[in-house]
C-alpha cells in the first residue's frame, strides 16, 4: 500500500466515502471496487472500515433529525443477524460469489425501478417480513465486501420516504453496521497497525467530503435524487457481476 497510484486511488476513495456518508446514494459502494484496482479486495475492505466509522460520525450529526424510526429498528435488528452470519461463515464463504449475488440483485431491482409504472399514493409503512429478509442479506454482504447498500435499497426504495429521510435513515443504519463490524474485522486480522496508519491519513479527506454529500442531497431535486439512486444501483450491479465473474 504505497506509491503514487495507490495514494491517488485511495484519496478518491476517501472523497467517495465521505460523500456517501453525507447521504449521496450508493457512492460509498464504489469505494472497495475502486480500491481493488490497486490492492486486494479484502485488504481494501479492512483499510476503509475505520474511515467509514469516522465519516459516519459526521453523517450522524448531519441527519440526526431526519430518519424513519420503524425502518431503523427493523434494519438494525436484522443487519446485526447478517453481520453475525458473515462472521460465523467467514472462512467458508467465497467473496467472489457473494459479489455476483449482490450484483444480480442490484441489476434486477434497478431495471424494475426504471421500467415499472410510477407508484401512486402515500409512502408505505415498512413491513417486518421483507425488511428481515433484505436487511439480513445487507448485513451479510456488508460484512463480506461492504456492499450492503443494494439489498438494503431493494427494501427501502419502494417505501417512498422523502429524500432527506431516506438519506438519513440509510446513514444511521450503516453507521451502526460499520461500528459492529469493527470487532470481527479485528479478530479476523483485517484491521492492523499498518492499515490504521494509512486510514488515519485518509480520515480528514473523508470527513470533509461528508458535507459535500449533504449539500448535494439538499440541492438535488427529489426525482433526480432517486433517479441517481437507481442508475447508480444499476451501474454498480453490473460492475459487481463483472468483478465477481472475473474472480
Amino acid at each position: 500500500m504505497s506509491g503514487l497510484e495507490f495514494w491517488g486511488v485511495a484519496l478518491i476513495a476517501a472523497v467517495m466515502t465521505g460523500m456517501g456518508k453525507g447521504g449521496l446514494p450508493v457512492v460509498g459502494a464504489l469505494v472497495v471496487p475502486l480500491l481493488s484496482l490497486v490492492i486486494h479486495p479484502v485488504v481494501a475492505a479492512g483499510l476503509m472500515l475505520p474511515v467509514y466509522v469516522l465519516s459516519d460520525m459526521f453523517g450522524l450529526y448531519a441527519y440526526r433529525k431526519e430518519f424513519d424510526r420503524r425502518v431503523l429498528v427493523i434494519a438494525m435488528t436484522f443487519m446485526t443477524l447478517g453481520v453475525g452470519l458473515g462472521w460465523a461463515t467467514a472462512s467458508l464463504v467465497s467473496e467472489r460469489w457473494v459479489t455476483v449475488l449482490v450484483g444480480v440483485i442490484s441489476v434486477t431491482f434497478a431495471l424494475n425501478q426504471l421500467f415499472r409504472r410510477p407508484a401512486v399514493g402515500e409512502p408505505r409503512p415498512a413491513q417486518v417480513g421483507p425488511g428481515a429478509f433484505w436487511c439480513t442479506i445487507a448485513g451479510f454482504t456488508s460484512f463480506v465486501s461492504h456492499t450492503g447498500g443494494p439489498p438494503y435499497q431493494v427494501w427501502t426504495l419502494p417505501l417512498g420516504m422523502r429524500k432527506a429521510v431516506f438519506a438519513g435513515t440509510s446513514t444511521i443504519a450503516f453507521a451502526y453496521v460499520n461500528a459492529i463490524k469493527l470487532v470481527p474485522y479485528y479478530f479476523l486480522g483485517q484491521i492492523n497497525l499498518h492499515s490504521l496508519k494509512i486510514a488515519a491519513m485518509l480520515m480528514p479527506v473523508a470527513a470533509l467530503s461528508v458535507f459535500l454529500g449533504v449539500w448535494l442531497v439538499k440541492v438535488l431535486p427529489e426525482k433526480l435524487f432517486f433517479r441517481i439512486v437507481t442508475w447508480s444501483l444499476l451501474l454498480i450491479g453490473c460492475e459487481l457481476v463483472w468483478k465477481g465473474l472475473q474472480g
